[in-house]
């Protein structure tokens, strides 16, 4: 389904512009009309880092004339692996404004608007209404809901992405022409089912894949060439180089932008309707989580005990706590570790940052298992905090 461009053209190019865009201006269908709507675009950027680095870097040199970057975080050295607007020189720095200047050594034709700030209820609405399309480079449910709600609720359509390990996902939510993103997940997945890219991982390049769809889809909407990937998923497998295509139906149901919509505002807390941890896992952490710190009295006091790893064996390899045993999550929440855990002696759970491992201990708590805690802050924790000289990933 072919749809209108979303933007006037600009007046005119300038002779510089010409020069630059001249590969853009002999396709046919871009021409010198598609290019006057690039210049005359605004297109916000939610996110500058494994998505939005290469979305921000082609956006701008395609010559959208105005971008706007969303971000809140500074760039960390583990970032570098694939969030390649930034460089060695910008770690520490606002990614927003590493982002900018990127941009400008790209592209100085292009205005850039930086928003250094977390994007949450109270500014969405104000950030989103200066634009034309959205492109959702976020990493978490909780902001791609809220996204979600505010595009619609405002009528703006957004490219959304999504990366893991070897996968990605592509798709063009405009609840005017399509679903949404309600309509192909309806409810956010149960907490800790889904790994983050940090938790998780991910392949450097399957972002330069999905953040260039992400562009293409961009293109093709402001300038009304093509068929937009609206009411298509597209589903990426780097590691069999296969490409899938998945059609995706409005809900007529859809609580948002369903023939009955139930959803008139955003939600008042989406890190609350998301979900960070499961419930058991919060019930089962209460008294029953420690800090780095106490763990480390705990081991130069002597005390018996066994302190259990629940992160996968290639995070294990990278870096451990001195005295850990491996027993990834996946087997105490299947059961198949409990009969090798002690009874008579307490158990001390740890992952990276504190979710997997409050997720396990509610598992051991509800198998019987009285005498086990959690250490919030994980391995991230003990590395900041106790031994600076190990790696932090």
């Amino acid at each position: 389904m072919s749809l209108p461009p979303l933007v006037e053209p600009a007046a005119e190019l300038t002779v510089e512009e010409v020069r630059r865009y001249s590969r853009h201006l002999i396709i046919p269908d871009v021409a010198m009309d598609g290019q006057k709507r690039l210049k005359n675009a605004k297109v916000l950027a939610v996110g500058a880092g494994g998505l939005g680095s290469p979305a921000l870097l082609y956006l701008a040199a395609a010559g959208v004339g105005t971008l706007g970057i969303v971000e809140f975080d500074t760039v960390d050295e583990s970032n570098l692996q694939r969030q390649v607007i930034h460089g060695v020189s910008d770690i520490g720095r606002s990614k927003a404004e590493s982002a900018r200047d990127s941009i400008k050594e790209i592209n100085p034709l292009v205005d850039v608007i930086v928003h250094d700030t977390r994007l949450d209820n109270d500014n969405v609405r104000e950030i989103f209404a200066q634009y034309d399309l959205i492109v959702d480079g976020t990493d978490n449910f909780a902001t791609r809901y809220m996204v979600n709600d505010a595009a619609v609720l405002l009528g703006k359509p957004y490219v959304w992405g999504s990366i893991y390990r070897f996968d990605g996902q592509a798709s063009v939510f405009w609840a005017e022409h399509g679903p949404c993103y309600r309509c192909l997940y309806p409810e956010p997945p149960p907490p800790g089912m889904v790994p983050s890219c940090a938790e998780g991982g991910v392949l450097g390049v399957l972002c330069a894949s999905i953040g260039s769809i992400q562009v293409n889809e961009a293109i093709k909407l402001l300038t009304g060439i093509g068929e937009p990937l609206v009411g298509k998923l597209m589903v990426y497998d780097a590691l069999e180089m296969e490409y899938r295509k998945i059609k995706v139906r409005k809900d007529p149901n859809c609580p948002l932008c369903g023939e009955n919509p139930t959803i008139t505002d955003l939600v008042d807390d989406y890190e609350e309707f998301c979900g960070v941890v499961s419930d058991e896992a919060q019930q089962a952490a209460r008294g029953a989580t420690i800090t780095v710190m106490e763990l480390k009295d705990m081991m130069d006091a002597g005390k018996d005990f066994l302190l259990v790893d629940v992160r996968e064996p290639a995070e294990y390899e990278i870096v451990r706590i001195p005295g850990s045993v491996l027993i990834p999550k996946g087997e105490i929440m299947s059961g198949a570790a409990l009969a090798t855990l002690p009874q008579d002696k307490p158990i001390v759970l740890h992952c990276k940052t504190g979710v997997r491992s409050a997720e396990a201990l509610a598992a051991l708590k509800a198998a019987g298992f009285k005498d086990a805690t959690h250490v919030q802050g994980g391995v991230v924790g003990w590395v900041k905090n106790i031994d600076p000289s190990l790696p932090e990933y």
